[in-house]
């Protein structure tokens, strides 16, 4: 795993401490960073949660973002988070949370995101409704863009409250489907 571009360009990152955590292929994340890019959301407050390794979180922060809440629940993936962010030397733009999302998205901060990454267990039978939770929370905003990584035989909704779907791709045994908030 790598840093594609930007600031930390080239420095590889640590994996995951088990197999019980799955990052993001490489050639998935370009693929969707290159999606992303073309969107010109990169900019502002971003979270990643079920954040494993970080790499999707520091991938933004590398390319723009001016912060990045990363959310985890497992203490020995929360270190090797912050060990990734140290080694990128973008830890002063970034805070680690050892919680679970769920608890995170009932207690959200005061300022929404500008980009939210969702890249859970594809097992997980929660994906939607913390998709669901998601739209309803003060996390997004108008022009929230929300990014979710599944499983290719889960079909997402196009919509979740206020969240419609802007694209969905599949790169091998990987999707993603892109979000935007758009409040009435």
């Amino acid at each position: 795993m790598r840093v594609i571009t930007g600031t930390a360009k080239g420095h590889h990152l640590k994996g995951p401490p088990d197999m019980g955590t799955r990052p993001m292929l490489d050639r998935v994340k370009e693929s969707l960073f290159a999606i992303l890019e073309g969107y010109e959301v990169i900019t502002g407050r971003a979270l990643d949660l079920f954040a494993g390794t970080g790499s999707l979180g520091i991938e933004l922060l590398s390319r723009g973002a001016t912060w990045c809440d990363f959310v985890e629940q497992r203490r020995d993936v929360c270190q090797v988070i912050r060990e990734n962010i140290k080694h990128t030397k973008l830890d002063h733009l970034a805070r680690v949370h050892q919680l679970p999302v769920e608890r995170y998205v009932e207690h959200p901060p005061v300022e929404p995101y500008a980009i939210i990454m969702l890249d859970p267990p594809y097992a997980s039978p929660t994906i939607e409704p913390t998709i669901q939770s998601i739209a309803d929370s003060r996390l997004v905003r108008d022009g929230t863009i929300v990014v979710v990584g599944h499983w290719p035989r889960l079909q997402l909704q196009i919509q979740y409250g206020q969240l419609d779907q802007l694209t969905s791709r599949r790169i091998g045994d990987s999707s993603f489907s892109i979000y935007e908030c758009i409040q009435g």
